[in-house]
Protein backbone atom coordinates (compact mmCIF):
# COMPACT_ATOMS: atom_id res chain seq x y z
CA UNK A 1 0.00 0.00 0.00
CA UNK A 2 1.07 3.56 -0.68
CA UNK A 3 1.01 6.34 1.63
CA UNK A 4 -0.37 9.11 0.43
CA UNK A 5 -0.68 12.26 2.55
CA UNK A 6 -3.11 15.13 2.43
CA UNK A 7 -1.99 16.68 -0.99
CA UNK A 8 -2.03 13.37 -2.83
CA UNK A 9 -5.53 12.64 -2.48
CA UNK A 10 -6.90 16.26 -3.13
CA UNK A 11 -5.32 15.87 -6.79
CA UNK A 12 -6.40 11.91 -7.25
CA UNK A 13 -10.15 12.78 -5.63
CA UNK A 14 -10.19 15.97 -8.30
CA UNK A 15 -8.57 13.94 -11.18
CA UNK A 16 -11.08 10.84 -10.69
CA UNK A 17 -13.57 13.24 -11.30
CA UNK A 18 -12.05 14.88 -14.12
CA UNK A 19 -8.61 13.82 -15.53
CA UNK A 20 -8.99 16.07 -18.32
CA UNK A 21 -8.52 19.22 -16.53
CA UNK A 22 -5.40 21.54 -16.83
CA UNK A 23 -2.27 21.49 -14.46
CA UNK A 24 -3.27 24.75 -13.47
CA UNK A 25 -6.51 24.32 -13.00
CA UNK A 26 -5.89 21.23 -10.58
CA UNK A 27 -3.15 23.25 -9.01
CA UNK A 28 -5.75 26.09 -8.36
CA UNK A 29 -8.09 23.24 -6.57
CA UNK A 30 -5.64 21.75 -4.63
CA UNK A 31 -3.33 24.79 -3.82
CA UNK A 32 0.12 23.70 -5.34
CA UNK A 33 1.63 25.39 -8.44
CA UNK A 34 1.58 24.27 -11.96
CA UNK A 35 4.72 22.25 -11.76
CA UNK A 36 3.97 20.92 -7.98
CA UNK A 37 1.28 19.42 -9.01
CA UNK A 38 3.00 17.64 -12.40
CA UNK A 39 5.62 15.98 -10.03
CA UNK A 40 3.30 14.71 -7.70
CA UNK A 41 1.06 13.06 -10.50
CA UNK A 42 4.36 11.60 -12.18
CA UNK A 43 5.35 10.48 -8.82
CA UNK A 44 2.11 8.94 -8.48
CA UNK A 45 2.04 7.37 -11.96
CA UNK A 46 5.32 5.67 -11.40
CA UNK A 47 4.46 4.81 -7.91
CA UNK A 48 1.42 2.62 -9.51
CA UNK A 49 -1.41 4.11 -7.83
CA UNK A 50 -2.72 6.10 -11.14
CA UNK A 51 -2.66 3.45 -13.31
CA UNK A 52 -4.06 4.81 -16.61
CA UNK A 53 -6.34 8.00 -17.67
CA UNK A 54 -9.73 7.22 -19.26
CA UNK A 55 -12.88 8.99 -20.41
CA UNK A 56 -16.05 7.40 -19.73
CA UNK A 57 -19.01 7.52 -21.98
CA UNK A 58 -22.62 6.71 -21.98
CA UNK A 59 -22.75 3.29 -22.92
CA UNK A 60 -27.03 3.66 -23.33
CA UNK A 61 -26.53 6.55 -25.67
CA UNK A 62 -23.96 4.07 -27.95
CA UNK A 63 -26.50 1.35 -27.94
CA UNK A 64 -25.20 -0.66 -25.44
CA UNK A 65 -28.65 -0.50 -23.22
CA UNK A 66 -28.78 -3.56 -21.31
CA UNK A 67 -26.33 -4.15 -18.43
CA UNK A 68 -26.17 -7.93 -17.40
CA UNK A 69 -24.05 -9.48 -14.38
CA UNK A 70 -23.52 -12.97 -15.28
CA UNK A 71 -23.11 -15.73 -12.61
CA UNK A 72 -20.85 -18.42 -13.42
CA UNK A 73 -20.16 -22.26 -11.53
CA UNK A 74 -18.07 -24.62 -12.98
CA UNK A 75 -17.00 -27.92 -12.27
CA UNK A 76 -13.34 -27.95 -13.47
CA UNK A 77 -10.61 -25.69 -11.14
CA UNK A 78 -7.15 -26.67 -12.90
CA UNK A 79 -5.33 -23.77 -13.96
CA UNK A 80 -5.61 -24.85 -17.63
CA UNK A 81 -9.09 -24.18 -17.34
CA UNK A 82 -8.93 -20.79 -15.58
CA UNK A 83 -6.72 -19.86 -18.62
CA UNK A 84 -8.34 -20.75 -21.06
CA UNK A 85 -11.78 -18.80 -19.57
CA UNK A 86 -9.23 -15.90 -18.69
CA UNK A 87 -8.01 -15.36 -22.11
CA UNK A 88 -11.98 -16.07 -23.56
CA UNK A 89 -13.34 -13.20 -21.50
CA UNK A 90 -10.34 -11.00 -21.85
CA UNK A 91 -11.29 -11.19 -25.64
CA UNK A 92 -14.54 -10.45 -25.74
CA UNK A 93 -15.05 -6.67 -25.99
CA UNK A 94 -18.65 -6.58 -24.10
CA UNK A 95 -17.17 -8.84 -20.96
CA UNK A 96 -16.24 -5.47 -18.63
CA UNK A 97 -15.51 -7.45 -15.26
CA UNK A 98 -14.63 -10.46 -14.14
CA UNK A 99 -14.17 -11.78 -10.59
CA UNK A 100 -13.29 -15.06 -9.11
CA UNK A 101 -15.81 -15.16 -6.21
CA UNK A 102 -16.56 -16.91 -2.71
CA UNK A 103 -18.95 -18.51 -1.75
CA UNK A 104 -21.70 -21.11 -3.83
CA UNK A 105 -20.47 -18.54 -6.89
CA UNK A 106 -17.34 -19.21 -8.64
CA UNK A 107 -17.19 -16.09 -11.32
CA UNK A 108 -19.21 -13.17 -11.43
CA UNK A 109 -18.67 -11.54 -15.49
CA UNK A 110 -20.31 -7.96 -15.77
CA UNK A 111 -21.01 -6.91 -19.45
CA UNK A 112 -22.98 -4.37 -21.65
CA UNK A 113 -25.08 -5.48 -24.73
CA UNK A 114 -26.94 -3.83 -26.91
CA UNK A 115 -30.54 -6.27 -25.92
CA UNK A 116 -31.55 -9.83 -25.28
CA UNK A 117 -30.18 -10.79 -28.77
CA UNK A 118 -27.06 -9.03 -27.30
CA UNK A 119 -26.15 -11.02 -24.57
CA UNK A 120 -27.70 -14.33 -26.57
CA UNK A 121 -24.69 -13.61 -28.69
CA UNK A 122 -22.98 -12.94 -25.68
CA UNK A 123 -23.79 -16.03 -23.93
CA UNK A 124 -23.16 -18.64 -26.82
CA UNK A 125 -19.79 -17.22 -27.51
CA UNK A 126 -18.60 -17.74 -24.01
CA UNK A 127 -19.94 -21.07 -23.84
CA UNK A 128 -18.24 -22.15 -27.22
CA UNK A 129 -15.20 -20.70 -25.86
CA UNK A 130 -14.69 -22.63 -22.67
CA UNK A 131 -17.25 -25.32 -20.97
CA UNK A 132 -18.92 -24.11 -18.12
CA UNK A 133 -21.28 -25.98 -15.43
CA UNK A 134 -23.79 -23.53 -15.08
CA UNK A 135 -24.36 -20.16 -16.02
CA UNK A 136 -27.03 -17.30 -14.95
CA UNK A 137 -27.63 -13.96 -15.89
CA UNK A 138 -29.40 -11.20 -13.71
CA UNK A 139 -30.51 -7.89 -16.01
CA UNK A 140 -30.05 -4.15 -14.69
CA UNK A 141 -33.53 -2.63 -14.86
CA UNK A 142 -32.01 0.45 -12.90
CA UNK A 143 -28.58 1.77 -12.09
CA UNK A 144 -28.57 3.87 -8.73
CA UNK A 145 -25.25 4.77 -8.40
CA UNK A 146 -22.24 4.03 -11.08
CA UNK A 147 -18.66 5.00 -10.57
CA UNK A 148 -15.13 4.43 -11.18
CA UNK A 149 -14.61 7.19 -8.13
CA UNK A 150 -12.82 5.37 -5.31
CA UNK A 151 -13.60 6.72 -1.89
CA UNK A 152 -10.54 8.35 -0.70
Amino acid sequence: MTTLDEIDRRILVELQRDASQSLEALGAAVHLSRNACWRRIRALEKAGVIKNRVTLLDAAKLGLGLSVFIQVRTNAHAPDWLEKFSRATKAMPEILGVYRMTGDLDYLIRARVRDMAGYDRLYQDLIRRVPLSDVSASFVMEEIKETTELPL
